[in-house]
């Protein structure tokens, strides 16, 4: 991936008093996340003006010294326009053509032949005719999706019939479904998710296990979450690391990445790679915040 204008020096040291900064958020949370509405002081503190934008919105993102994506969670039925919207956002982060990549979930075959381990996937198109098999738990999604909505755990054994309907329903609107076994471990050891601000580790979360049964639908725009704060093993920080060395642009250039991990019985495997609009569980690790806002204030210059 080419970068562009998107991910050089935002802003000359010259102009760096007078910041402004772009939260970018959605309409159904106009005043950002609760979680997220810790940076707006943190970045105060540095002399970073910061406030919640929608994307949707007639904003000048020209007038913004940096456009941070933060709580774009509708973006997943409508994907085009947003890929579309973040190419035409200046000193936009993370870039957009890192936006592009990884809000397709096919960006995990990158990283798989990369050698980064995967959850294994087998992905479904419009289409195709599928039926489970085996007899272990399985779960269901779209690749593209937020807050493991459209997202089931099923049976073959006694739930095929959902698991068809539920298949059949995504590729009915025309989108492309994942198909991964369900990594039993994480009942109990949950799933860890590890936090790194302008590619250095931050800190990690244990995420408790969400998924009980098919999809019944939710009404918001995620799923409700258990969270931690989390040491993460050498085991999970080294697959991070391996992660990073694998994304199509340097971690370093990157505002925010977090990587999630799953336990399975050869250690722990990637389920996501976020880049785009991830939770980052400030409220779980004292200081992340200012952590953040200084990885800010290195993008300003």
């Amino acid at each position: 991936m080419n970068q562009d204008r998107h991910s050089s020096t935002f802003v000359s040291a010259a102009t760096r008093a007078a910041a402004r900064v772009a939260l970018v958020t959605c309409a159904d949370l106009p005043d950002l996340d609760e979680d997220d509405r810790a940076l707006i002081p943190a970045l105060a503190a540095r002399g970073i003006t910061a406030e919640p934008v929608v994307w949707t919105a007639e904003a000048d993102w020209a007038a913004y010294d940096l456009v941070v994506v933060r709580n774009t969670w509708d973006y997943a039925r409508r994907r085009e326009e947003f890929v579309a919207w973040s190419a035409t956002v200046p000193r936009l982060a993370n870039p957009a053509a890192v936006i592009e990549w990884n809000t397709d979930k096919r960006y995990l075959l990158d990283l798989s032949a990369a050698g980064v381990p995967i959850v294994p996937t087998t992905w479904v198109h419009p289409g195709d005719e599928w039926k489970p098999e085996g007899e272990r738990e399985i779960v269901i999604k779209p690749a593209v999706s937020v807050g493991s909505i459209d997202t089931g755990r099923y049976d073959p054994l006694t739930q095929a019939g959902l698991a068809v309907a539920h298949v059949r329903r995504l590729q009915g609107a025309g989108r492309l479904v994942m198909i991964q076994p369900y990594l039993g471990a994480v009942d109990t050891a949950g799933e860890t998710a590890l936090l790194y601000f302008a590619g250095v580790f931050s800190h990690a979360i244990r995420k408790g296990a969400i998924l009980t049964g098919p999809y019944v639908g939710v009404d918001r725009l995620y799923q409700n979450e258990n969270i931690s704060p989390r040491t993460p093993s050498e085991q999970e920080l080294a697959l991070g690391a391996r992660v990073l060395d694998a994304l199509p642009v340097p971690a370093s250039e990157l505002l925010y990445t977090r990587v999630d991990l799953l336990p399975s019985p050869d250690g722990p495997v990637v389920i996501e790679v976020e880049l785009t609009e991830p939770s980052l569980f400030f409220a779980q690790a004292p200081g992340s915040a200012d952590r953040f806002a200084a990885a800010v204030e290195r993008l300003l210059g």
